[in-house]
C-alpha cells in the first residue's frame, strides 16, 4: 500500500481489540519500521519495551494505564516507547529525545495499519509504575505506549471504517502558509 494511502487509512481504534495472538513477523516487521525513522544526527534514542506476557499486560492495565486506556489489558501485546534524554540531540540546553521518539512512533503506527493491525497511542498511565513493572532504567523516559492487537471486527477497514467518518482536520489554509505567517499555502 502507499505511503500516503496508509496515513489517511490509520485511525486509532482502541475499542477494537482483539485477543488473537500477533505473528512474530508482523511484530519485527513493525519495530524495524520504527527503527528506520531519522533522528537528531542520527543519535537513534527511542526504545521499544514489548509486552507479550499477558500477566504483565493484566497488571499494567490495573496499576499503570489510566482508567480511560485499562481497555490495553485486552490487548495480546503492548508496545512502550521509551527514550533517554542523554542520548538525543541538544541544542542549546533543549533535548529533542521526544521529536525522535514521535517519529519512530509514526513509523510504527504507520506500519501497524499497512499490515491490517489496530493501534492507539496512549500517555495516559503513570509512569513511574510502567517502569517499575517493566524494569526500565531511572534516566530514561516512557513516552508513550500503543497497543497491537488484531482488530475486531474481522478487518482493519471494518474496524476503522466509523472512526475515519467522524475524524475531523482543520483545512490546509489553517494550518500552512507561505513565505509569512497566516498567508494560506492554498
Amino acid at each position: 500500500m502507499e505511503a500516503l494511502k496508509v496515513m489517511q487509512r490509520r485511525a486509532s481504534l482502541k475499542s477494537c481489540l482483539s485477543d488473537r495472538e500477533i505473528n512474530k513477523g508482523d511484530l519485527i516487521q513493525i519495530l524495524e519500521a520504527a527503527r528506520a525513522a531519522p533522528s537528531g544526527r542520527n543519535n537513534q534514542p527511542t526504545r521499544f519495551v514489548v509486552v507479550d506476557d499477558k500477566a504483565i499486560i493484566q497488571r499494567l492495565a490495573a496499576e499503570s494505564f489510566s482508567r480511560g486506556n485499562a481497555i490495553a489489558g485486552e490487548a495480546p501485546v503492548l508496545i512502550f516507547i521509551c527514550a533517554n534524554p542523554k542520548d538525543s540531540t541538544d541544542r542549546g540546553g533543549e533535548s529533542h529525545f521526544q521529536f525522535d521518539a514521535g517519529l519512530a512512533t509514526e513509523n510504527l503506527l504507520l506500519a501497524a495499519t499497512d499490515l491490517g493491525l489496530a493501534t492507539n497511542i496512549m500517555t495516559g498511565f503513570k509512569e513511574a509504575e510502567a517502569k517499575k513493572i517493566l524494569g526500565i532504567p531511572e534516566e530514561v523516559r516512557v513516552i508513550a505506549a500503543t497497543p497491537l492487537a488484531c482488530p475486531k471486527p474481522s478487518s482493519y477497514d471494518e474496524a476503522a471504517k466509523g472512526r475515519l467518518a467522524e475524524r475531523t482536520r482543520k483545512s490546509l489554509a489553517e494550518i500552512a502558509f507561505r513565505n509569512s505567517w497566516g498567508n494560506p499555502v492554498g
